[in-house]
């Protein structure tokens, strides 16, 4: 009985299984069929379609001949609802391309039919691209649109379009002559590495036109004729977006070049070989803003069709299948003041170490020049740098100071030396005798001593200094800058030697050169100055570079601390009362201290700082030389490392700089 019942079942089965197949018009495994082709064409690989009319390993090998030119860009091909009649069957294809910053859409169908019980897809180049036949492929042009200006103060044109000269051997002049002979001469006249110009060109076609030197037409000293003199070489106009000059803020501006490997393979497709990027500094930070969108054409043509074809066709023999606009790039506006950028980098053209001037306004916060001088070796030393402010952080002790109830007139010590926890400080070599003792605190500001600010640690905390700074604008975000940079880094927690060497600007206080002249601004605004550099910044834009890396080889500032981020704004900031004082005290630096040479600079009258800053191992260390002034509505910090002392290193430059800005 129980075998019975299970053969009952098993025929019941039978049965129905039968009914099933017999009611199935073959829609289910047709649209099958259907989403494993749709699924291989979004890969670009066919190899596992069963074809009608073709062997699968040529249609697979077809298909990447017909998309190669869009490399690395693949479809998302998606079947649409299948029509079926009998053993044949339509199926729609929907394809999405992501071409530059656009989409391609189109639909094309598929035909499939049913052999020997199994479904194939019918081969046919139109199911890749509308109207595509079978000895077609697609190509794909592209070309940029003129890059967008970078603007100074008033819009002045800092970064534009202009002339240049691509010099170089053009191999389809050289007739008879040796190419090398000839890359070589060249190479020696333009002063690049003959060498490796001469297999540059080796290994160029035979039409080719190898470029050796692109050169600034206005000023260049190698003239046409000292090129033509040379068989193959030539001279060809063009424009490049340039500075107006090599050197001009090229490591805040940054420069514009073909696009390297890692900046490829970090854009996410938005970069191919030979594209034009913005390299380090604005230029890569803002590269999307400044350098638009390309415009592309996607054709089908002929697999055979050559470039002379097309070229000697009296129409194109290429038909257009897609097509994206080109959007052109807007320009990025700065507050950089050309004039005062150039003076200052006039001004440090003589120094040998790294160097910067910054200056500022500090009405409204606009930096007006960020120049870094040629000992930086292309690193950005103005905004960047990592330094021990030295005496030139008096300011913010003061200002602790005068939260503590003192006022200028108020009485300090000033000794020739202190010592703490065994280590000994002192005042600087040539200290004025007339100064130690019981003194104004104006005048251990003006004249720096050192002991006595050292002195107050006791009633002036760690906590109450990194306060203070932030009070003025240092340590703290500069949401309005649009650049990259380092504003200053002050602990909040130090004992013993570490917070008395905190009291003259040592230890592990740090600060740039911008953040020097904000400390100073915010004594001249009487408010803390927020620095302004890009005045439209596209944060969309924005986040296509790599902000504020530094492209040049140059030495790392001296410092190894890491700074933590910066601070919110201060809860506590400077107020005009506070700023007062401190202005009072630094125009004493000038009247009574050791930058009296600054009273002779036309003009309002100057209130500074100097500071010098020990740094290294050597023994007598070396030192950083610092000097910040007010000036008007001018603030400006002059930097020199391993300068010697500010006075007389950085001083006469500041005054050079302020006597020239007028």
């Amino acid at each position: 009985m129980g075998n019975s019942k299970k053969l009952s079942l098993a025929i019941a089965g039978l049965i129905l299984g039968a009914t099933l197949v017999a009611c199935d018009d073959g829609r289910g495994a047709a649209e099958g069929s259907a989403k494993n082709l749709a699924a291989a064409l979004s890969a670009l690989d066919v190899g596992s379609v069963a074809f009608d009319g073709k062997d699968s390993g040529v249609a697979r090998q077809q298909v990447q001949d017909v998309f190669k030119a869009l490399e690395p860009d693949r479809p998302t091909v998606a079947a649409g609802e299948l029509t079926l009649d009998g053993d044949k069957a339509i199926v729609p294809l929907n394809y999405t391309w992501k071409i530059s910053s656009s989409e391609w859409k189109y639909t094309v169908s598929a035909e499939l039919t049913k052999s020997g019980g199994k479904w194939m897809t019918v081969w046919n180049p139109a199911s890749l691209v509308p109207g595509l036949t079978d000895n077609e492929i697609l190509s794909k042009g592209s070309q940029s649109p003129q890059r967008a200006d970078i603007l100074g103060a008033g819009d002045a044109k800092l970064v534009t379009y202009r002339p240049v000269v691509n010099v170089g051997i053009d191999k389809s002049q050289l007739g008879s002559a040796d190419p090398a002979a000839s890359a070589t001469q060249l190479a020696q006249l333009v002063g690049v590495d003959p060498a490796a110009y001469a297999q540059q060109v080796a290994a160029s076609g035979a039409e080719a036109f190898v470029v050796a030197i692109t050169l600034r037409e206005e000023g260049r000293t190698i003239t046409d004729q000292q090129i033509q003199a040379i068989t193959g070489a030539r001279a060809i106009p063009a424009t490049q977006p340039l500075a107006p000059s090599r050197t001009f803020a090229r490591a805040v501006l940054g420069t514009v070049g073909e696009a390297s490997a890692e900046q490829i393979e970090a854009s996410a497709g938005a970069l191919t070989a030979g594209d034009v990027t913005g390299v380090g500094g604005l230029q890569q930070q803002y590269d999307a803003q400044l350098r638009g969108t390309d415009a592309v054409v996607i054709r089908a043509q002929r697999a055979d069709l050559t470039r002379e074809q097309i070229q000697a066709a009296g129409t194109d023999p290429r038909r257009v299948v897609f097509e994206v606009a080109p959007t052109p790039g807007t320009p990025l506006k700065t507050t950089l003041d050309p004039n005062l950028q150039a003076l200052a980098e006039s001004t440090l053209a003589g120094v040998g170490p790294a160097s910067a001037i910054v200056a500022l306004r500090p009405s409204t916060g606009a930096v007006l020049a960020a120049a870094s001088g040629p000992g930086s070796n292309g690193y950005n030393t103005a905004m960047l740098g990592q330094y021990a402010p030295g005496s030139t952080f008096k300011m913010v002790d003061s200002l602790a100071m005068l939260r503590n109830g003192l006022n200028p007139d108020s009485k300090v010590e000033c000794t020739p030396t202190l010592t703490v926890d065994g280590r000994t400080f002192k005042n600087a070599e040539g200290y004025p005798e007339s100064s130690l003792g019981s003194v104004t605190l104006r005048d251990a500001f003006a004249h720096s001593c050192n002991t006595a600010f050292i002195a107050a640690r006791d009633s002036v905390s760690q906590a109450q200094l990194e306060a203070a700074a932030m009070a003025m604008g240092v340590a703290v975000e500069a949401p309005s800058l649009g650049a990259v940079a380092f504003l200053g880094s002050v602990p909040g927690e130090a004992s013993g030697t570490e917070h008395a060497a905190s009291m003259i600007g040592q230890g592990k206080v740090l600060v740039s050169p911008l953040a020097a002249a904000i400390m100073a601004g915010s004594v001249a605004k009487g408010s803390p100055v927020s620095p302004r550099l890009v005045l439209n910044p596209d944060a969309g834009a924005a986040k296509g570079g790599t902000p504020g890396e530094p492209t040049a080889e140059a030495a790392s500032p001296s410092s190894s601390v890491t700074p933590e981020a910066p601070a919110q704004a201060s809860g506590q900031p400077i107020t005009a009362a506070e700023a007062a004082a401190l202005s009072d005290m630094m125009r004493a630096v000038v009247t009574s201290g050791h930058a009296g040479f600054l009273a002779s600079v036309p003009g309002a009258p100057v209130g500074a700082k100097t500071g010098t800053a020990e740094f290294g191992n050597e023994n007598p260390p070396k030192t950083h030389a610092w000097i910040v002034a007010v000036h008007g509505d001018l603030a400006v910090a002059v930097f020199v490392e391993d300068g010697g002392l500010g006075a007389t290193t950085s001083g006469p430059l500041l005054k050079q700089f302020l006597t020239a800005a007028g």
